[in-house]
């Protein structure tokens, strides 16, 4: 172990310095694993003549919006965000110390952040900007999850972990727990797993629970948001079983494999509200209201072609 990691932290600590974003690491050092994932994943479908959920091209949009996140969510780390963490864990309220005692409560406190977060990224357009990616993809398969955005990197998610920094918690292990979190994510992004056994669906996400995540299913919309465990959904009532064959996209499907169009068109679409001629109160509402917010005498501007949900069509090959 010691020569291992002798190997590999002068090349960490080139390209990040002293601050190490081990959430990167840990989730770029997952990457072969994700991708066995995969390949037992169509294995397994294509014995069962059920391949219809992988599709070449958006397999590669998938791949292309993931290795664009990581690369500037690690970017962005050097340049700011581990500046911020570790100024906030200067200014901490006590020393939270990691052992055998804390290490549950820690990571649970992780995963109420990220459900904070992730119920945000749904209910506030400025935040679903740099999430709509992850949703705009019509079918599901392992892949789906590395369907992320390099928007992650600037609109601030950090905010939402910075507490427990404050609180004590050493960022690593925010970022680490946080990583192991998005690792588990992974592997519910299938429909080759059916229903788990009842006690592991009650505490824990499952590929059933965040298949009606990514459903545009009018009763499945904005619920499911947990990581790991599905416990916060209960408490605070966004929860929803999966009944009904969930559908997936985005109720204003844009129609594109486009990377750079998945990664920019909301944030496109939104700016150009903002700035759209109206009240100034009226207009940044844009900002902060959830995404299918409306304002008075202004149609919502779609630079390039969707297609509302209920006759929804897959992108143009």
């Amino acid at each position: 172990m010691d020569a291992v990691t002798s190997f590999f932290m002068p090349w960490l600590q080139t390209f990040f310095g002293d601050n190490i974003d081990w959430k990167q690491v840990f989730l770029i050092g997952m990457t072969p694993l994700f991708l066995l994932a995969f390949v037992i994943e169509f294995a397994v479908q294509k014995r069962r003549k059920n391949t219809a959920s992988f599709k070449l091209k958006e397999i590669f949009a998938n791949l292309s919006l993931g290795a664009s996140y990581q690369l500037f969510e690690a970017l962005v780390w050097v340049l700011f965000t581990a500046a911020v963490f570790s100024w906030a864990y200067g200014y901490r309220l006590m020393d939270i110390p990691v052992n055998a005692w804390t290490v549950v409560p820690i990571y649970v406190a992780v995963e109420l952040c990220f459900y904070i977060y992730h119920r945000s990224s749904h209910r506030v357009r400025w935040f679903w900007t740099a999430h709509v990616p992850h949703h705009s993809g019509q079918v599901m398969n392992f892949t789906t999850a590395m369907r992320q955005s390099l928007l992650n990197a600037f609109v601030g998610i950090w905010i939402f972990y910075i507490p427990l920094c404050l609180l004590g918690v050493p960022p690593v292990v925010v970022m680490f727990c946080l990583a192991v979190n998005l690792a588990y994510q992974y592997f519910i992004h299938t429909e080759t797993i059916g229903k788990l056994p009842a006690w592991f669906e009650a505490i824990f996400n499952t590929p059933s629970h965040h298949r009606v995540h990514h459903g545009r299913n009018p009763e499945y919309i904005d619920k499911n948001y947990g990581g790991t465990l599905i416990i916060f959904d209960r408490l605070f009532g966004t929860f929803e079983p999966e009944v009904a064959k969930a559908e997936f996209g985005i109720t204003q499907q844009i129609n594109s494999y486009n990377p750079v169009v998945l990664n920019l068109h909301e944030a496109v679409d939104m700016m150009r509200d903002v700035m759209a001629p109206g009240p100034v109160a009226q207009r940044v509402k844009h900002l902060i209201m959830p995404p299918d917010w409306e304002r008075e005498g202004h149609t919502p501007i779609r630079t390039w072609s969707v297609t509302p949900h209920s006759i929804a069509i897959k992108p143009k090959e």
